[in-house]
C-alpha cells in the first residue's frame, strides 16, 4: 500500500500499512488495481468513440468506479473487486466490438491495453510505479482531479444530466497518465484542462439540482430536534433525499440532514416536506458521536463515511458508491431505491438526543445572491463591505483546523465570507452578524457549489466595474481534505485565480518542482498564522 491522496496522509508523506481514514491496505491495493483497469477501459473507449461506436453505456460504471476510490467512500474489498471484474467485462465487450468493426490493430497495443484478470496481479499498479517524482506528482494530481469530476458527474447523472465532453475527458485524462511520451509541460496542460472540465461538471450538477429542486433560497435551518423518531441522511446525493422523503411521508418519521446534506433544506422542492425538520450535528468527522446520539437509522449516500462504532453499525445503511463491511447496502432497482427497511427500523427507535438548538442560515447560491446584487454593490461602494473572503472546501478532524474558526472570528466587521462545502462548519454557527442585513457568512451549499461562488464573484465584480477578478476585493483562503477539493482548486487555477492560500497543509502528492510551478504561475501558498494570513489576504 502507498496512498497520499488526502490531507490526513501519514506524516504528510503517505500511508503504507492502513489509511489514516480507516481504509485497509488490501482495499488500497485493490483501488490501485481498479484505477489501472479503468485506464484500460478508457483506452478502448477512446478507440470506440473515434470509430463512431457509441460506448456511453460505460459512463455510469466509470464514474461510479472512480467515485468509489475517493477518500472515505467504499471501504469494502468486495465492493472494489466487483468493480474490477465489471471493468474487465466491459473492456472486453468494447474490444470485441472494435475487432468486429476492423477498428483495432492488436499488433501494437500499449501495456495498459493488454492487462487481463490473470496478469493483473503481476502488474505494478501502485502510485510509486512512476519513478520520476515530478511526472508521478502530475499524474496523480490529474487522477485525483478526475476522481473529483467523477463524483460530481455521477451525482448529475443520477438526475439525468450528462455532459458527454466531461465524460470523454475522464477517459482522455486517464489514458494520458499511461503515456510516457508526455512531458511535465504536457501534463501541466492536462491538469489545467481537468480544472476546466471540472468547472463544467459542477455546472452540470448545478443544472441538475436546480432543474429538479429549484434554486436555493436564503433559509433559516433548524438545528434542534423534535419528539418523533427520525432518519438521518448524510453525504451529498439530493436524488436519494428526494426518494427518502417521498417514502417517509405520512409514516410519522422525521428526516434530518447531516454534514453536506445541510444545503438541501434551502431548495424549494424539499421545503414542501413538513417532515424534513432540519439539520443534525456538524461535519463528517463528528459522526461517531453524532450518529451514536441520533438513536435512529442513518443513510450514507456518498463519500464521508467514517468507520462506524459497533454500538450503532446496525443502524447504518449505505447506497451508491459508498460502502462498509457489516452494514446494509441498498441497491436501486429500475432506478428506484427501496428505503422501507430504514423506515421500519426508525419507527422502533427513540427520538434523537438534542445536541443544540436554534437555526443557521443557508441558501446563498448565485441565484439568490445576484438577485440582491444591487444591495451588496451599494454596500461595497459605501465602504461598508471592503473585502470578500472565499473560505470554501473541506473540514477535518486535526486540531490545526481551529485556524479557520480563529480566522473567521478575527476578520474585520467589514468583510463577508463566501463559503461552500463542509469547511463552513468551522464558522457557520458563530455569531458574526451582518452588514446592512447582508449576513457576513454567505453559504452557497455543498463543495460542488464552489461553482456558485465563482458565479457570484464574477457577477459582483462585473457590477463593480472590475474586468480582472484578481484586481477585485476578493481573496481566497481554501481548506482541503480530499479529491473533490483538489478538483475545485484546479478549477480556480484554470480560471487564472491568483494568490490562493491553501491549508491546513499542502498536498503530499505535490513535488517540490510542481509546487514551484504553482507558486511561479499562480502565487499559491500555504497558510501560516491567522495574523500573517490576515495581513496578506486583506491588503
Amino acid at each position: 500500500m502507498f496512498c497520499y491522496q488526502c490531507e490526513e496522509t501519514m506524516n504528510g508523506e503517505g500511508c503504507t500499512k492502513n489509511g489514516m481514514c480507516g481504509k485497509k491496505g488490501e482495499v488500497s491495493d485493490l483501488q490501485d488495481d481498479l484505477i489501472y483497469v479503468l485506464k484500460s477501459v478508457a483506452y478502448y473507449n477512446q478507440k470506440a468513440r473515434k470509430a463512431k461506436i457509441s460506448e456511453e453505456s460505460t459512463d455510469d460504471f466509470m464514474l461510479d468506479a472512480l467515485f468509489s476510490t475517493i477518500t472515505n467512500t467504499d471501504f469494502r474489498a468486495t465492493g472494489i473487486q466487483d468493480r474490477i471484474d465489471r471493468g474487465f467485462e466491459l473492456r472486453d465487450e468494447i474490444r470485441q466490438k472494435l475487432l468486429d468493426n476492423n477498428a483495432l490493430d492488436e499488433s501494437d497495443l500499449p501495456e495498459i491495453a493488454t492487462v487481463t484478470p490473470e496478469n493483473l496481479k503481476d502488474r505494478d499498479t501502485g502510485i510509486l510505479a512512476t519513478e520520476n517524482e515530478d511526472i508521478r506528482s502530475l499524474r496523480e494530481l490529474l487522477i485525483f482531479g478526475i476522481k473529483g469530476i467523477a463524483a460530481y458527474a455521477h451525482h448529475a447523472m443520477m438526475l439525468d444530466q450528462i455532459n458527454k465532453k466531461v465524460n470523454s475527458f475522464v477517459e482522455e485524462g486517464l489514458v494520458a497518465t499511461t503515456d510516457d511520451s508526455l512531458t511535465d509541460k504536457n501534463l501541466i496542460s492536462m491538469v489545467l484542462k481537468c480544472g476546466e472540465k471540472g468547472f463544467d461538471a459542477m455546472a452540470a450538477l448545478d443544472t441538475a439540482n436546480t432543474t429538479a429542486f429549484g434554486n436555493p433560497e436564503p433559509t433559516e435551518v433548524n438545528i434542534g430536534t423534535r419528539d418523533k423518531p427520525g432518519i438521518l441522511i448524510s453525504g451529498h446525493d439530493l436524488n436519494d433525499l428526494k426518494q427518502l422523503l417521498d417514502q417517509t411521508e405520512g409514516t410519522g418519521v422525521d428526516v434530518y440532514t447531516h454534514g453536506e446534506m445541510l444545503p438541501a433544506n434551502s431548495y424549494p422542492e424539499f421545503k414542501k416536506y413538513e417532515h424534513l425538520v432540519g439539520n443534525y450535528g456538524g461535519s463528517w468527522w463528528h459522526q461517531k458521536q453524532e450518529f451514536e446520539s441520533f438513536n435512529g437509522p442513518i443513510l450514507l449516500t456518498s463519500n464521508c463515511i467514517v468507520p462506524p462504532k459497533k454500538t450503532y453499525i446496525d443502524r447504518i445503511y449505505t447506497t451508491g458508491s459508498v460502502g462498509f463491511d457489516g452494514v446494509t447496502h441498498l441497491v436501486p432497482k429500475d432506478g428506484k431505491k427501496d428505503f422501507s427497511a430504514i423506515i421500519e427500523q426508525a419507527k422502533k427507535c427513540e427520538p434523537p438526543v438534542q445536541l443544540e438548538e436554534g437555526t443557521i442560515m443557508g441558501g446563498f447560491a448565485y441565484n439568490s445572491v445576484l438577485s440582491n446584487a444591487d444591495k451588496i454593490v451599494d454596500a461595497v461602494k459605501a465602504g461598508k463591505i471592503k473585502k470578500f473572503i472565499v473560505m470554501a472546501g473541506c473540514d477535518g478532524r486535526h486540531k490545526d483546523r481551529q485556524y479557520y474558526t480563529d480566522f473567521a472570528e478575527a476578520l474585520p466587521k467589514d468583510t463577508v465570507i463566501l463559503t461552500a462545502g463542509c469547511a463552513k462548519y468551522r464558522y457557520n454557527k458563530l455569531n458574526l452578524g451582518d452588514i446592512d442585513g447582508i449576513p457576513r457568512v454567505l453559504d452557497a451549499g455543498q463543495c460542488n457549489d464552489s461553482f456558485s461562488l465563482v458565479i457570484i464573484a464574477q457577477g459582483l465584480m462585473a457590477r463593480l466595474g472590475f474586468i480582472d477578478v484578481n484586481e477585485a476585493p476578493i481573496s481566497y483562503n481554501i481548506a482541503w481534505y480530499e479529491q473533490k477539493a483538489v478538483l475545485v482548486l484546479l478549477a480556480l487555477l484554470r480560471m487564472g485565480i491568483q494568490d490562493i492560500v491553501l491549508g491546513p497543509k499542502l498536498p503530499a502528492f505535490v513535488s517540490p518542482n510542481v509546487l514551484k510551478v504553482l507558486v511561479d504561475e499562480f502565487n499559491i501558498s500555504p497558510n501560516t498564522t491567522v495574523e500573517e494570513d490576515m495581513e496578506r489576504l486583506l491588503k
